[in-house]
């Protein structure tokens, strides 16, 4: 077995990165939104990007909720690069940009239809904190748009001690 060892860069993600991307149109719809929403400064967006400046994970992290927390949102690493380390990358770098801002709490959801991230995420100190509804558009095969609803698992992570109470 040979092991390779590529440079990985982590920078804001672009509209120009958007094609590179391989999501949906009504993903990249959602992820174009959420850009408009950094220029505002109430969320960060990341890509991890190869030598080449690709990038090969993205993911966000919103800044307005929950109370005292901060929630990662619309992870994703291109699928030859999974299980590589590099979804770790992008979730320690949104943690990064969590405590930079002074926050305490990292929360994430996953789609319980997908478990496979949950171990990744248990693996990063989350613990499962609940559960939620959840919807977002996705592309149906024959071109429409469609509403997809399910149950979220909610995980959670204290990544600064807890101020204590005055």
């Amino acid at each position: 077995m040979h092991e390779v060892v590529i440079p990985l860069t982590i920078r804001d993600l672009t509209v120009d990165d958007l094609p590179m991307l391989n999501e949906p149109p009504a993903h990249l719809t959602a992820i174009a939104k959420e850009l408009n929403r950094a220029r505002q400064g109430e969320v960060d967006y990341l890509a991890v990007c190869g030598p080449n400046n690709q990038p090969l994970a993205s993911g966000a992290v919103d800044f307005t909720k929950p109370a005292n927390g901060a929630t990662l949102y619309q992870l994703a690493v291109l699928e030859p690069f999974r299980s590589c380390g590099i979804g770790t990358v992008l979730v320690e770098a949104l943690e990064q940009r969590i405590i930079a801002r002074g926050i305490y709490l990292a929360e994430l959801g996953i789609d319980v239809a997908s478990p496979r991230p949950k171990a990744l995420y248990e693996r990063l100190g989350y613990t499962v904190s609940g559960t939620k509804l959840g919807s977002w558009d996705v592309d149906a095969p024959d071109g429409t748009t469609t509403r997809y609803e399910t149950t979220i698992t909610l995980l959670r992570k204290q990544l600064l001690p807890a101020p204590a109470d005055s």
